[in-house]
């Protein structure tokens, strides 16, 4: 690993950089599912694409080296990637989730981990004495985001590490909003990252994937295994479109994160807009605590409009910014959480976790500012009884 000084010259030039043998100064695409091998036992480095592909190594290198990690694996999907983590755990454990997650981690635990015996409990992770209070023996884990999805809440990650390590048990953060740009909780102590790299490591809605890091040589022999096991690996394609995005990523995060700030400001005094949430306000839940342990408030935006205001026509009205799943791409997105990204989750478990019918979740794309909010502003004013 490289290990340059600034991340903005580690998005372009970490992991394994280029081809040695060309001069090519892209990873080329190694579009094969084996490889020749020399003589019986002795090859190459590599025997089969299950098990590795220079490609996909490439990008295992470069998220291993952004997140500060030991190694980096790659997965056909992020939930693919939460699936091979989870993977690690056995009948009778039980895993602690933060009280809002994405809803398919939710389902994955609630539908299918439960069915092996692996069990899960709801948690406010952002009371960090009373969430101590709540491991027992069964429990092998904590897993969080932070900001969460969709409420953006903050919880202190280093926290969540030092309980983690107390009491021998792991600390899983998916990153996803963040980024290793604006946030590295392995810095802070955590074990295992995790990312939807569709999100903002791709940037650009063309590609589905998704990336694990740990902290050990321990856990990376476990998700090794796990991942050769089970195949659920990224294309040697998309590894290369993944590889690609990367390298914007500063730029464009610096973008998304400028308008994100103007939009949520003038959301805030917007008369239309009756709660609104976003870490980067100094009167946010956890502000102080973000500012500590991430570059900024990301470019996710959370809020809803008062009672007159009918959301149905609002997200009719928009003209620019698309009603659509998913987030983090240079287009601006907005979504319904309660009948889209968190719909698995029982009705009655979103109402107590604050994810209302009214939830509007915003993701900032890179467009014109004056072009977003003057979509914004037509749409609220159209959806207005």
């Amino acid at each position: 690993m490289s290990n340059y000084k600034d991340i903005e010259t580690a998005l372009i030039h970490g992991g394994i950089y280029g081809d040695k043998q060309t001069g090519a100064v892209n990873v080329p695409i190694y579009q094969t599912s084996t490889y020749e091998q020399e003589s019986l036992g002795h090859h190459k480095g590599y025997e089969y694409s299950r098990t590795g592909n220079p490609t996909r190594a490439a990008l295992e290198a470069l998220i291993a080296e952004l997140e500060h990690g030991k190694a980096g694996f790659a997965f056909a999907s992020g939930m693919a990637a939460i699936t091979a983590v989870l993977s690690l755990f056995k009948s009778g454990d039980r895993i602690i989730i933060s009280s809002n997650v994405y809803g398919g981690t939710f389902r994955v635990l609630d539908k299918v981990f439960n069915n092996f015996g692996i069990t899960y409990s709801i948690e406010d992770t952002t009371d960090i004495a009373a969430l101590e209070n709540k491991i027992t023996p069964e429990v092998k884990a904590i897993f969080v985001e932070s900001p969460a999805n969709p409420l953006l809440t903050i919880t202190d990650l280093g926290a969540i590490a030092e309980i983690a390590k107390k009491h021998g048990i792991l600390s899983i953060v998916d990153n996803t909003f963040m980024t290793p740009y604006l946030q590295r909780p392995i810095e802070l102590g955590v074990n295992i990252v995790i990312h939807s790299a569709t999100k903002y490591l791709g940037g650009h809605s063309d590609l589905v994937a998704g990336l694990v890091v740990v902290d050990s040589e321990e856990l990376a022999k476990r998700i090794g295994f796990i991942q050769n096991s089970t195949g659920g690996i990224l294309q040697p394609f998309d590894s290369f479109l993944l590889i690609r995005g990367i390298k914007t990523l500063g730029v464009r995060m610096d973008r998304h994160v400028d308008n994100a700030v103007k939009i949520a400001e003038y959301l805030k005094t917007h008369k239309a807009v009756k709660q609104i949430y976003y870490p980067g306000f100094s009167e946010a839940q956890g502000y102080e605590i973000n500012k500590k342990q991430a570059k900024n408030g990301g470019a996710m935006i959370s809020f809803e409009l008062y009672e007159n205001y009918k959301i149905e026509k609002f997200y009719s009205s928009l003209k620019l910014i698309t009603l659509a799943e998913s987030l983090g791409g240079v287009e601006s997105l907005v979504c319904h959480p309660a009948s889209m990204t968190h719909a698995s989750i029982p009705y009655e478990t979103r109402q107590k976790g604050g994810i209302t019918d009214g939830l509007i979740r915003l993701s900032v794309g890179i467009e014109s500012i004056n072009d977003l909010l003057e979509d914004l502003e037509q749409a609220i004013g159209d959806s207005e009884e």
